[in-house]
């Protein structure tokens, strides 16, 4: 992730192409639930004022370069389309039709599927990203872009790094490594084939 842009406008129309390559992302039943809005250069400091308050915007050591991204991306989910998925015949046993039903919600995994999708495309297309998750002001955010019924998943910032990162705090804690979070379950002789 890169936290600190040097202002280069993403082309529009490139990364509608891209988010809409994204959301080629599996998603629960054919349900289709994920929505993606881009906010191109010229409106990013708009975006930086609904999504942010003022005290951030002054006390926030990443605030002026995350605010010179070249473009973001709105991920959202639309609950009440897997609701609605699953209350049709072919899914009704499901019993999936309730929002409380759903163990995991599934909109939130749709959602983060074709996330990730987008960050690779970015990657691939060259440019760089944050994923800012939104712990604020989403109702803001979302009046704003004209989506207020749709639920706000993570904004994507999208552009060319300018070498003035802040380093994360979090890269310095002990966590265990990729391979010892991997398991494999083998057959043994007390488990059988």
């Amino acid at each position: 992730m890169v936290r600190s842009f040097d202002a280069t406008p993403v082309d529009p129309r490139w990364l509608d192409d891209a988010c809409a390559a994204a959301l080629w992302a599996p998603t629960a039943g054919n349900s289709a639930g994920v929505r993606m809005h881009t906010i191109s250069a010229d409106l990013v400091s708009e975006y930086f004022e609904r999504a942010t308050d003022p005290q951030w915007r002054q006390e926030s050591p990443r605030a002026a370069g995350l605010s010179r991204a070249g473009a973001v991306v709105l991920v959202t989910s639309r609950p009440q389309d897997y609701l609605d998925r699953y209350a049709e015949e072919d899914k009704r046993a499901s019993g999936l039709s309730a929002i409380t039903a759903w163990p995991v919600p599934y909109w939130h995994t749709d959602a983060a599927m074709a996330t990730m999708a987008l960050l690779l495309l970015l990657e691939e297309g060259g440019w760089s990203a944050a994923l800012w998750g939104n712990f604020r002001h989403d109702r803001e955010v979302l009046e704003w872009v004209g989506a207020p019924e749709e639920s706000l998943f993570a904004s994507v910032l999208v552009g060319r790094p300018d070498g003035l990162d802040h380093r994360s705090p979090s890269l310095d804690r002990s966590v265990p490594t990729r391979h010892a979070r991997v398991r494999r379950l083998e057959v043994s002789p007390e488990r059988g084939p």
